[in-house]
């Protein structure tokens, strides 16, 4: 695996960007990897390589970076009323759509520069707070994003300016929900309402709920990780990319 950090240019400054890719038989395609609100960390990194090695040319940026470059937090980002975690939050909560879709735009402008990255179509999948990211990319660069994926996104359903819910049909990405019983942030009614919105639509996709398990499932520090969730998850995505992007 070859792997480095670099700075990708967006109109908001400079975006701190892990990529990872194999070692042999490129060029790659490529997959977009968006964080969940507690921010990158080396658990990430892990799953970014894990992705890498099976043959795609993968970025990871810090969606935070418009916070400076301390924007990076300890283990206690998780704690209630711990310091990192209220430092955290005082960043999420800016966050919104928009921005964010530019700085998309900003990583398929830089994969265009990349001998290593096959051209044309690329993937993104999201957890957590970039769930809701992952999918409104597929629909506002419908004729690059061929397969998007949300992993226990939050208020996929939601007033904000470009919530998924509501551009369901604008892409031509094959799309993968995913989402857990067990989740405050995405609760049951609101993923039914999802559903229905997603099988009155044209979009070609699936909403799956994993049945046991909470929110972050998938990320192996959790104290709520179940492997076979995560395992599932695995499976699905992959599956997804070698479909859509080969």
């Amino acid at each position: 695996m070859l792997e480095d950090t670099r700075d990708i240019t967006t109109r908001d400054g400079a975006m701190e960007t892990f990529i990872v890719r194999p070692e042999r038989d490129g060029p790659y395609p490529a997959v977009l990897m968006l964080m969940d609100a507690p921010g990158i960390r080396e658990e990430l990194h892990d799953m970014a390589r894990r992705l890498a090695s099976v043959g795609y040319y993968v970025l990871l940026p810090n969606l935070y970076y418009r916070a400076g470059r301390d924007s990076k937090f300890g283990p206690g980002v998780l704690q209630k009323d711990d310091p990192e975690r209220d430092r955290m939050r005082a960043i999420r909560t800016k966050m919104t759509i928009p921005p964010v879709m530019r700085d998309v735009a900003a990583m398929l402008a830089f994969l265009d520069t990349q001998a290593e990255v096959e051209p044309g179509a690329v993937g993104v999948h999201g957890y957590c707070m970039s769930g809701p990211y992952a999918l409104a990319a597929a629909a506002r660069y419908p004729g690059r994003i061929a397969a998007a994926a949300s992993f226990y996104g939050t208020w996929l359903v939601s007033e904000a300016e470009e919530s998924p819910h509501l551009t369901l049909g604008e892409g031509r990405a094959e799309l993968y929900i995913s989402c857990a019983e067990h989740d405050e942030l995405a609760p049951l009614p609101m993923v039914k309402q999802l559903q229905i919105l997603l099988d009155a639509s044209d979009v070609e996709g699936e909403l799956e709920i994993s049945p046991g398990v909470h929110h972050g499932f998938a990320f192996p520090q959790r104290a709520c990780y179940d492997k076979p969730a995560a395992e599932r998850h695995w499976e699905r995505l992959i599956a997804l990319y070698r479909r859509r992007l080969g």
